[in-house]
């Protein structure tokens, strides 16, 4: 089991992700035609290209996703007992197709569950970088964890 339990962390830890990503045009094409997206700006070239942009920017719902999927094995994998949260996603830059992403986890808060002994809410923050080292995507995510086997 590779996530950590609560008693495990310390405010201030820190994680690089080892897992990196290359973004696909078919990676952005399927999450955007799976949740109904329809916004030209991440599914037609020619509207794309037209734009400010000058072509497809990947969606940013399938980039927030990309990032947590990359931090659950290294934060919560077979420790979690619920997500309680994302606060203050932001996405300072966009994400274009062959763009590489990297994450980075940094706890924030902990707390002992006062409702449920034997657990408790960690807060980290949630970053995402491509390949020239901006900025792509950022959130605070609150779970509660199991604590580890006495």
């Amino acid at each position: 089991m590779p996530g950590k339990f609560y008693d495990e962390w310390q405010i201030g830890d820190r994680i690089e992700h080892d897992l990196r990503r290359t973004v696909t045009e078919t990676d952005n094409l399927l999450f955007s035609t799976m949740t109904h997206n329809a916004q030209p700006l991440h599914i037609d070239a020619e509207a794309a290209r037209a734009s400010e942009f000058g072509q497809i920017l990947v969606n940013g719902t399938f980039t927030f996703s990309l990032m947590v999927g990359i931090t659950v094995g290294d934060t919560t994998a077979g420790t979690l007992v619920a997500n309680l949260g994302y606060d203050k996603l932001v996405m300072p830059n966009p994400v274009f197709i062959g763009d590489t992403l990297r994450a980075s986890t940094e706890v924030l808060d902990m707390r002992p569950s006062k409702s449920r002994p034997g657990q408790g809410i960690v807060t980290w923050r949630h970053q995402m970088h491509n390949q020239r080292g901006e900025l792509v995507c950022e959130c605070l995510r609150s779970a509660l964890l199991k604590s580890g086997p006495a």
